[in-house]
């Protein structure tokens, strides 16, 4: 079961490395289902998982693996405001760390409708001054491919920080990933508020569409899929002006 950040725990099921999870799981164009947990009953829903159809992202012996990721948006917090309204085409633009292996990606993900798109730039594009002319052009060309008019890549500053750690399971039957993130605690890097949440798990399958073994786990023990943004549901608990109906329930038990 899960425990802490601290004091990650091992899940006992099958091993899967990161390069077989990315060739039979990697999932760029997707439908996503999110479900917030408190970490007792995600650790509870793991202990059930069926071990003869999943498996468990390990890397160099871990499993529950160190994240960190930095959240880009307009003084306007454009990307924001478009997820607060549901707009029907939205974006995210974030750098990813990986505490395991110091790998960093530029990831640009997109929505349209119920499908979530992510591209993703290996290295460090993000310097003091903005964007590398090679991320600029990524972030510009994959937002202009998506149907989003004017980009506002000169605009997109470092906006909210979280760490947390991620355990990463895949389903055979559906080539489907899940991922269990605990530990969370986000820095608005603008302000400096911050804002963490030891007791909360955030569970997000990632399918071609149907449910996923995990999505079926999670009903039959009661739980839905939930409105929630590590992004979006975070900057809205730290500030109260900012637009957060779409999230009023998940803000409401759990921020």
């Amino acid at each position: 079961m899960i425990t802490t950040a601290t004091s990650p725990s091992v899940i006992d099921l099958p091993t899967i490395d990161l390069d077989e999870l990315i060739g039979r799981g990697s999932l760029l164009a997707r439908v996503d289902r999110k479900y917030a947990l408190a970490t007792a009953d995600a650790a509870m829903a793991l202990e059930l998982v069926d071990p003869t159809t999943t498996r468990v992202l390990q890397i160099d012996g871990v499993q529950n693996l160190g994240y960190t990721s930095v959240y880009l948006d307009t003084a306007g917090l454009e990307s924001f405001l478009l997820a607060a309204r549901e707009r029907r085409r939205r974006f995210k633009v974030r750098t990813r760390r990986y505490e395991s292996n110091g790998a960093s990606f530029l990831e640009v993900k997109t929505r349209f409708r119920e499908q979530t798109i992510k591209h993703r730039l290996p290295g460090e594009h993000l310097t003091r001054g903005g964007f590398s002319e090679t991320g600029a052009r990524f972030v510009d060309e994959t937002l202009r491919g998506a149907g989003i008019r004017n980009p506002p890549v000169a605009g997109l500053v470092p906006s909210l920080r979280v760490d947390y750690r991620r355990v990463t399971l895949f389903h055979e039957p559906t080539a489907s990933r899940v991922t269990i993130d605990t530990g969370l605690t986000w820095w608005d890097v603008r302000t400096g508020a911050w804002l963490s949440r030891p007791d909360l798990a955030i569970i997000e399958t990632k399918s071609a569409g149907r449910p996923a073994g995990m999505d079926r786990l999670l009903w039959s023990l009661g739980h839905r899929p939930d409105r929630i943004s590590k992004y979006g549901t975070a900057l809205a608990a730290m500030h109260q002006h900012l637009p957060s109906n779409k999230w009023r329930r998940t803000l409401k038990e759990h921020f």
